[in-house]
């Protein structure tokens, strides 16, 4: 996130910035400006499935539509860029690479001294290089902070401040290392560019749905997008767990997971679902008819929100005509959020 924060700190006005979506059955593009409007303008989207042919790993037919993709956006997309501001040539990549090669997590990171101490950016960066923790085969991507606490209140100016105890949460991208080896490779030589940032796709959306909903403070992120279902729980504004069922995710699959969460914290009153949208209603009727009040505690369940391309639409301008893809417009609000709120 801190290359993001630097871009848009930088002396030129306007940044332009391509955005790059990968899961298991299709990838997808976007030209995103943000200039002086408060809005970001989605100027070109295209999404192409992935096509495997007979004997080919994944990995290698999502290598294979990438590269199309990114010649299809230089092709297409960079034109209409040029169009807005001059220049065909994107400040920057942000790549959400899907649940089949990444893995989510959230930890917490604590500092304390007998004496009040100043707490800066240096001290965070210096801990977190010492306790970052990456599984055999994978390359941690994204450290982002999503949370601090001075003196046991969260603040969101934390830094130059004084204090004898703080906490930063801390919510971490790990991708499978050929995987982000081959895509940045991909990307770079496609847009000739140095300043390509992955992430993983359920951390990016988390964060997204939370600058999208500032207001729900408590709440269940069930990002149902990909095969793996990833869940992510909100307690006052803060991301405290992640998990990630590892098959066809069902209502009950869902309901076996609420209840473990359960034997640590009280559960939210509000679900967010994300979902494809031919496939939204169908999982939303299906857990409206599982007894989610007993989890909860209650004889009334919880209020179930699907997020729809339509939730997020007044938060950019989009002047392609191509339909509004719920994935991309999230990256879009993410990319704003992370580049205008310096949380770390």
């Amino acid at each position: 996130m801190s290359f993001l924060v630097d871009l848009f700190n930088s002396e030129k006005k306007g940044k332009s910035v391509v955005l790059i979506d990968i899961n298991t059955s299709s990838v997808a593009g976007a030209y995103v400006y943000y200039g002086e409007e408060a809005l970001p303008v989605v100027l070109y989207t295209r999404r192409l499935p992935i096509e495997t042919h007979s004997r080919e790993s994944e990995e290698k037919a999502m290598a294979r539509a990438l590269q199309i993709l990114g010649d299809t956006l230089i092709r297409e997309g960079a034109p209409l860029l040029a169009q807005t501001t001059g220049s065909g040539s994107a400040d920057a990549i942000i790549v959400a690479i899907g649940s089949l090669w990444q893995t989510t997590s959230v930890r917490t990171e604590t500092f304390e001294e007998e004496q009040p101490f100043v707490f800066t950016r240096s001290l965070v960066t210096a801990k977190l290089e010492t306790t970052a923790v990456t599984a055999e085969g994978k390359a941690l991507v994204d450290e982002s902070i999503i949370g601090t606490i001075l003196n046991g209140y969260e603040t969101r100016d934390p830094y130059g401040k004084e204090a004898r105890r703080a906490s930063v949460i801390v919510l971490t991208s790990s991708i499978d290392e050929h995987v982000a080896e081959s895509v940045v490779s991909i990307l770079r030589g496609v847009f000739h560019s140095k300043h390509i940032q992955p992430i993983a796709s359920p951390s990016l959306r988390f964060q997204a749905i939370q600058s999208a909903f500032p207001h729900e403070r408590d709440a269940l992120i069930v990002d149902a997008i990909e095969p793996f279902t990833s869940i992510a729980l909100v307690r006052r504004g803060l991301i405290v767990s992640t998990s990630r069922i590892e098959v066809p995710t069902t209502a009950a699959h869902l309901s076996d997971e609420f209840a473990e969460l359960a034997r640590q914290y009280p559960l939210p009153r509000t679900i967010f679902l994300l979902a494809h949208e031919t496939e939204t209603q169908a999982l939303q009727k299906a857990l409206g008819s599982t007894n989610l009040g007993e989890l909860w505690l209650s004889d009334n369940p919880p209020r179930i929100v699907s997020v729809l391309a339509s939730h997020v639409v007044p938060l950019v301008r989009q002047t392609t005509s191509a339909p509004p893809d719920l994935s991309l417009l999230l990256m879009a609000v993410y990319s704003q959020h992370a580049a205008l709120v310096d949380t770390m």
